[in-house]
């Protein structure tokens, strides 16, 4: 079986000791958090592999990887 490499989006949450969430955009309603990065894509590493199973079990299809994240920084002039 050919591994999937999805791309995955950890966001710091507001609260700082509330730690990261993180996401697949590929595999809506698939998510995961931890206290640290690392922690995070850990835990969601173990997500993804149980939401790939689970849609093999129902027999659904299981979406294909594709590379649409990009992140860019912005700078905006505020007013004085």
């Amino acid at each position: 079986m050919k591994p999937l490499r999805y791309e995955i989006v950890i966001e710091k949450e507001e609260d700082p000791r509330a730690g990261y969430s993180v996401y697949c955009p590929d595999l809506p309603g698939c998510f995961s958090n931890g206290s640290t990065p690392k922690q995070a894509r850990d835990n969601m590493a173990e997500a993804i592999a149980l939401h790939v199973e689970s849609l093999r079990a129902l027999g659904k299809g299981i979406p294909k990887p594709r590379r649409r994240v990009r992140v860019e920084e912005i700078t905006v002039a505020q007013p004085a």
